[in-house]
């Protein structure tokens, strides 16, 4: 087992950090710290791998590096799945500029606070290993910006303690209303749902 267990119950989450290359000096000690959710179960994996760099876009991550993820999701099938990742402040364009999806197949990120930013998941694991209700988003940290680090922890620890896909929904178009249709409409264009649909 390549996790560690906070809580029990439903809902499962399951949060991953640390996933390739260097971005556990970033991401790993927020799952090392977090505590116990107060409804339901956590399990974490604070570092996947701590040298490779296998982009998880490329299917071959999850049948490489990325096989503690997996085993993971077939033996907990969580309702709440979180990447926690990190990115160079000089890759910002890139990863939330508007051609994202036209250039490498995949939505744009959306901005929130302190240059966090947010999307989804590798379509490979969202499909393959999913149901269309589950909860599959991604957290990137700005590399070397305390206040990204920051505020990331401060969305982890609130991500804990949503019970539902719903609950996360309507948090997020409270707060950031522009980002979240953003991203839900990126969604559903991206799986080919209608609008009735999510």
């Amino acid at each position: 087992m390549s996790y560690r267990i906070l809580g029990q119950g439903k809902p499962v989450r399951l949060f991953v950090a640390g996933l390739h290359g260097d971005e556990w000096k970033d991401t790993s000690d927020i799952l090392e710290n977090i505590e116990a959710p107060q409804q339901g179960t956590l399990a974490v994996i604070p570092l996947v791998n701590n040298g490779n760099y296998i982009s998880t876009l490329d299917d071959r991550y999850f049948s490489d590096i990325g096989i503690p993820i997996i085993e993971a999701v077939e033996e907990l099938e969580p309702d709440v799945y979180i990447e926690i990742h990190s990115y160079s402040a000089e890759n910002l364009e890139d990863l939330t500029g508007a051609n994202r999806l036209k250039r490498i197949g995949v939505p744009a990120f959306s901005r929130l606070d302190h240059d966090v930013l947010l999307g989804s998941v590798a379509p490979y694991i969202r499909r393959k290993y999913f149901p269309q209700d589950a909860l599959c988003l991604t957290f990137e940290i700005q590399k070397e910006n305390p206040a990204s680090k920051e505020y990331a922890r401060k969305i982890i620890n609130r991500m804990k303690e949503f019970t539902t896909r719903d609950e996360f929904l309507n948090c997020m178009l409270e707060k950031y209303p522009e980002q979240a249709r953003k991203a839900i409409d990126d969604y559903k264009k991206f799986y080919g749902l209608s609008d009735d649909e999510l």
